[in-house]
């Protein structure tokens, strides 16, 4: 029988609600609602517009309803790291935005108490300042901690609002640095070094678990005509998005491509080795207990805020006309470090990269199309370094490499990927983290079954991605 869910999919710069309509040989989705997220500045801090994406929410679950009363379970994924904190079930804020830059401040007092490697071998969290732990330690430094009785983690707190049940699903949970990736629970430790009080965070779930029902007064307010179940699905939209990589597990790589570049291999166990700690590799929960070994790399960000810049400025910007524009390049671009820290924050990129190519004696890209070839060619440079070494470091044979997400989409970043990696790329589904959320609520709620590769293969049946084999070397 055919059935009905609807994922709630909260990116770092939009959020879509999406009707999923699955069977056993059917998988089909549709937008109901899509609005922008914009971060907010007050007085130097960053932080995420929380209630404008409820709203938005609302309105699409709404629409979703309308179109399909029979719906029989939500579910709530987002980007990682970010929380907010409550007292007594009320927002005590605004959350933080994972770009504030509050956390350099406390990052050396942290791995003063315990050293990253240390960290590394308990979370098998690669170092990044935006992580959680930090996060926490900075908000211990504001006095905010005192004032909370528990943080949710951003698909969380929704999931609160939505049933009215406080849990931590464990793919989100997985990217705070602060749970033992081998025990899969909180680290008092890691709680420790970050000053995080106890019972601040609340009981892990795994994907697939049902919390509990819809909230008798959000259901008045999307004009819910029965019962409706919250699920937790992998609610880290990496976790969701691998779960519909239609790959054969265990001999590729993927990459989910959008604000971020989430680049790895899927395995059955942590690999917490000094040389994936050097080389800045992660061990976050995937679904059904699988271990996604992945190396973060910049992803989309820096094109996008370039393009933001531009238009700021007054420019009309067509972004497939500039990518064409950046295809037809034929001079030689430079391949900067896309993950270099300077490109984390919003502002001006083509002076960070002309900056950088100055302090290598470098010439720097003059054209708005040779600046977005110099971007698509660092990218490619960079996923296929991590793609490689991830199967590699966790003994994959890697013969391909899917990627998902939008940047499936630019056809020159893929085939550049391609030609930088020396493997065939395959591109796609788009919308990979929706149809991962729709994917594991469906067989939560009875409409389909099977194993994690079951529901690759529906996808792999109802979704043909695009090849693109390797031209050039490098």
């Amino acid at each position: 029988m055919m059935g009905h869910v609807v994922a709630l999919d909260f990116g770092a710069t939009s959020g879509r609600v999406i009707l999923g309509e699955v069977a056993r040989d059917h998988l089909r989705m549709h937008v109901t609602g899509r609005f922008p997220n914009r971060p907010v500045n007050v007085r130097g801090r960053l932080h995420w517009d929380v209630l404008a994406l409820w709203q938005g929410a609302i309105d699409g679950l709404t629409v979703a309803l309308r179109e399909a009363p029979e719906v029989s379970s939500i579910a709530t994924d987002t980007w990682g790291v970010d929380y907010g904190l409550l007292r007594g079930g009320t927002l005590l804020g605004n959350p933080s935005h994972y770009r504030d830059e509050r956390t350099n401040a406390v990052v050396d007092r942290v791995q003063g108490r315990m050293p990253h490697p240390e960290q590394y071998a308990r979370a098998g969290i690669q170092f990044m300042p935006i992580n959680t732990i930090y996060q926490l330690a900075a908000e211990a430094d504001d006095e905010l901690l005192a004032m909370a009785d528990r943080a949710l983690l951003m698909p969380d707190l929704f999931t609160y609002w939505l049933s009215g049940e406080e849990v931590a699903e464990r793919t989100m949970a997985s990217t705070t640095g602060l749970m033992d990736v081998h025990t899969r629970e909180w680290s008092d430790e890691l709680l420790r070094v970050s000053d995080v009080p106890a019972g601040l965070l609340a009981p892990l779930v795994d994907p697939g678990t049902r919390v509990g029902a819809l909230q008798l007064d959000v259901a008045r307010q999307v004009r819910a005509s029965s019962p409706i179940e919250i699920v937790a699905v992998g609610s880290h939209d990496t976790a969701s998005a691998v779960a519909a990589v239609p790959m054969e597990s265990g001999a590729a790589a993927f990459i989910s491509c959008g604000t971020w570049g989430l680049v790895g291999v899927e395995l059955e166990h942590p690999v917490v080795t000094d040389e994936a700690r050097e080389l800045g590799f992660t061990n976050e929960a995937g679904v059904d207990g699988r271990i996604l070994l992945m190396h973060n790399v910049m992803g989309l960000w820096v094109l996008s805020e370039t393009v933001r810049g531009w238009e700021l400025a007054g420019e009309q910007i067509s972004l497939q006309a500039l990518l064409d524009a950046a295809a037809a390049v034929t001079r030689e671009m430079p391949v900067f470090d896309v993950n270099d820290a300077r490109f984390l924050p919003p502002g001006d990129m083509p002076a960070r990269i002309a900056e950088w190519c100055a302090e290598r004696g470098l010439q720097a890209p003059q054209t708005q199309a040779e600046i977005a070839r110099s971007i698509i060619e660092s990218l490619a440079q960079a996923f296929a370094d991590a793609a490689l070494r991830a199967g590699r470091i966790g003994g994959v044979p890697t013969s391909s490499i899917h990627i998902v997400g939008g940047g499936s989409q630019n056809q020159l970043l893929c085939q550049r990927t391609a030609d930088r990696a020396g493997l065939p790329v395959l591109a796609g589904p788009v919308e990979a983290t929706a149809l991962g959320s729709v994917l594991v609520q469906a067989r939560t709620m009875g409409h389909i079954d099977g194993t994690l590769d079951s529901l690759r293969d529906l996808v792999r049946r109802t979704h043909t991605p695009v090849r693109f084999d390797p031209r050039t070397r490098g």
